[in-house]
């Protein structure tokens, strides 16, 4: 990104803050009506659901976005191939760039930025991004960093030359990560990843190092640094704390203002759409990017469909969040309110061996397990140096060879924490359910640690 070009089109973008609730209306249906009419002459995917849904292209302009059928990740994948509007972009195509090239923000053929999709398990899907699309989100996510600050104040944080750290899963092709460093380079700050793979010890090390400002990550990864802080192991003077990847919960945002005594940004972002949102003040509630997405609930159930993204659209796509929408009251920002955001909350698995040392495990470290046959797992720590993992396979395969392949995957993860001594064993269970109040799947079960 272009320093000078991120802080104009950065200006603009927080301009649609004062437009009014009408307006911030009228711009997200214009920008609806082209995604639509893209969808229909560029997608044969979409073409074809619309015209079985009886929809034709006279009503694109007009139809309510609530009679546009829905897709589900399922789907997407399915039908990849028919669904993007880019010819040269082909799913197995796409697998064999992440499997063969090195993990970093490398674009695939110099132009698509490749988002690895959530999930633990099967065949990995994919969420693609073209330079334009990307270049609007990444402008969505500095926005959202840098939210209630004017540009003046911007300017004058951007001529210290921040220097931010980003504490997460950062060794694959995850959206927050690629994102984030992106971000970071179209304004000139200076950067360094922490990987929750590595040790602390080398947590401590490098932070001492680089001595951070400004602090990017998962809320359960940043509370591990709060917790080296408040023990005396680092010190840091962060201007800002930015939570993603992960719902942050009241009492942990307490806790970290506390600590880095340091304004907390809640964000939100999926690998559907890394710009969702943003939260500064959990009384205030989240408040949706409606200039970027559309974000509908019905009966219970989340539908995105994000407005910037041609080369890959998603139109009513389904969200496993649980949220309530609440929209924007005269005289507040033109903004949909979000109450109530539920979604997987990770803690981490603490371990100590026989002399007292700790180190912890995060269980979104294991997130890349793509094992053929693996439909699911969970982990459940039962001592200070031992945890059990919950397997769900599908009909038909090796469960031996699925336990042998977890294993080995396991013991190099553990390898790379120094988490040698710890023991672990793998169970195979028939289905492993979601959490009723989030509807996800909690990688960790509660148990009580002997």
């Amino acid at each position: 990104m272009n320093y000078l070009k991120t802080l104009t089109d950065l200006y603009r973008l927080k301009k649609n803050v004062k437009l009014s609730a009408e307006k911030m209306r009228s711009l997200q249906d214009e920008k609806l009506r082209k995604l639509l009419r893209f969808a229909w002459e560029h997608s044969a995917y979409y073409r074809a659901a619309f015209e079985k849904a009886g929809i034709t292209e006279e009503q694109l302009d007009t139809l309510p976005l609530s009679c546009f059928p829905t897709i589900d990740k399922q789907m997407l994948l399915e039908h990849f191939d028919e669904l993007v509007t880019v010819p040269d972009l082909k799913q197995e195509n796409l697998r064999e760039f992440d499997a063969g090239e090195a993990a970093d923000r490398k674009p695939y053929q110099g132009k698509y930025h490749v988002v690895h999709s959530s999930g633990s398990t099967g065949k990995p899907g994919y969420f693609v991004y073209d330079e334009d699309a990307w270049s609007q989100m990444l402008l969505g996510i500095i926005r959202a960093a840098l939210w209630g600050m004017s540009m003046p104040q911007i300017l004058r944080l951007l001529m210290k030359h921040p220097r931010i750290v980003y504490i997460a899963a950062t060794d694959g092709r995850y959206g927050g990560a690629m994102a984030v460093g992106d971000g970071i380079d179209g304004v000139g700050a200076s950067q360094l990843y922490l990987d929750i793979k590595t040790p602390v010890t080398e947590w401590i090390k490098q932070l001492k190092e680089f001595r951070p400002n400004i602090v990017i990550g998962y809320p359960s990864a940043i509370k591990i640094l709060a917790q080296l802080m408040e023990n005396g192991e680092v010190s840091l003077d962060a201007e800002r704390v930015i939570s993603c990847g992960e719902p942050l919960g009241n009492s942990l945002r307490t806790y970290l203002e506390n600590i880095f005594r340091a304004q907390v940004v809640n964000f939100y972002g999926a690998g559907e759409s890394l710009a969702l949102g943003v939260e500064t003040d959990p009384e205030e509630g989240m408040l949706l990017f409606d200039d970027m997405n559309i974000i509908e609930v019905e009966h219970g159930v989340m539908y995105l469909t994000c407005l910037y993204n041609y080369a890959q659209p998603l139109i009513r796509y389904r969200l496993s969040d649980r949220l309530t929408l609440q929209p924007p009251k005269e005289k507040e920002l033109p903004f949909t309110k979000v109450v109530g955001l539920l979604g997987r909350n990770e803690d981490v698995l603490w371990f100590e061996d026989g002399r007292g040392n700790r180190e912890f495990l995060h269980p979104l470290a294991i997130e890349g397990f793509c094992i053929e046959g693996l439909k699911d797992y969970q982990f459940r720590q039962t001592t200070k140096d031992t945890f059990e993992m919950y397997a769900e396979t599908g009909n038909g395969v090796s469960r031996e060879q699925i336990r042998q392949e977890m294993l080995l995957r396991m013991r190099k993860i553990l390898a790379e924490k120094r988490l040698d001594y710890v023991q672990f064993y793998v169970n195979f269970v028939e289905e492993i359910l979601p959490d009723i109040r989030t509807g996800k799947k909690p990688l960790i079960l509660k148990g009580k640690v002997a």
